[in-house]
């Protein structure tokens, strides 16, 4: 029997309340070593909707898993229709406050890494230098069959030849890349092979169903007992990728400190968790903290 991925997450317990206080943020970066986790809420700002959050993917979108992918070429086909025409859409993403902020505390040393859940790249483009991507890039595509990697712009020429006169309007755009179009739209939308062995492409990022890679996982786990403090920004925490981390660094006495408008699955381990806007709550704290973002000349805050 096939086994769905955990999609969402119903708090069964008290959680501590929220708060709008972000001094204990501003207090964790000022010692230096934090180590963000970023969700899909960071990149909202961005245009890119995320899964859970009011609006949220989810209510009208099931995202692609590993085991649909790989049982049948017309979900492939579907998968790649709707995500060709979400490429887009992700291409012309740019970082918002909340990536810049980020970066600005890496450049000031207040930061001993970044790991990130979403496909995206923004952390990267903001400047963000070495960070991890926990669930893969949506800029890279790999072969199931001989694992050759290959830049997504390539797979995306390759298709715009192949299918000459496809622009449907899709009715949404997803955090994993995936437009939302009908069986009509999708049509008869021709997948293109690996260019090397004729094999299945797919995007490098990992589906919903599928495992982390173990060494991606234990780097992750190298990162949370190197750093002082775990800085969540914009994740529900719902799936155990992100989570475990939370879990490790509570377990360690590491304070966890959380940025998420709304409840997450790992409040119960935070030390607090502001439910504020990222972009606003991080140029807040740069602020505080006298760090510059975009070349703003940030002045610390008194108290």
């Amino acid at each position: 029997m096939r086994m769905r991925p955990t999609l969402s997450w119903t708090p069964t317990e008290d959680l501590p309340p929220a708060t709008t206080d972000l001094r204990p943020v501003a207090d964790a970066l000022s010692g230096g070593g934090v180590l963000v986790l970023s969700g899909a809420g960071i990149s909202t700002e961005s245009g890119i909707p995320d899964y859970r959050g009011e609006g949220g993917s989810l209510s009208r979108h099931t995202p692609m898993t590993y085991q649909d992918f790989t049982a049948g070429a017309q979900a492939r086909r579907r998968y790649w229709a709707r995500s060709h025409l979400g490429w887009r859409t992700f291409g012309r993403a740019r970082p918002n406050a909340g990536h810049r902020a980020v970066a600005a505390f890496g450049r000031h040393g207040l930061l001993s890494g970044v790991i990130t859940q979403n496909v995206d790249g923004l952390h990267q483009a903001a400047g963000s230098e070495g960070a991890v991507e926990l669930h893969g890039s949506l800029a890279r595509v790999v072969c199931l069959s001989c694992g050759a990697l290959s830049p997504r712009r390539e797979l995306a020429r390759r298709l715009e030849e192949a299918n000459a006169g496809f622009e449907p309007v899709a009715a949404g755009i997803n955090p994993d890349g995936d437009a939302d179009l009908t069986d009509e739209q999708v049509g008869d939308f021709h997948v293109v092979p690996c260019t090397v062995c004729g094999g299945i492409l797919k995007p490098d990022v990992v589906f919903f169903g599928e495992a982390v890679p173990p060494q991606r996982v234990e780097h992750c786990r190298r990162l949370v007992r190197e750093a002082t403090s775990l800085l969540v920004l914009g994740s529900s925490l719902t799936v155990m990728s992100g989570l475990r981390f939370v879990r490790q660094a509570a377990e360690a006495g590491k304070p966890v400190l959380i940025v998420n408008r709304d409840a997450t699955r790992g409040d119960r381990y935070a030390l607090a968790r502001a439910a504020l806007p990222l972009g606003t709550a991080l140029t807040a704290v740069a602020d505080r903290l006298g760090v510059p973002v975009d070349g703003r000349t940030a002045g610390r805050a008194s108290g």
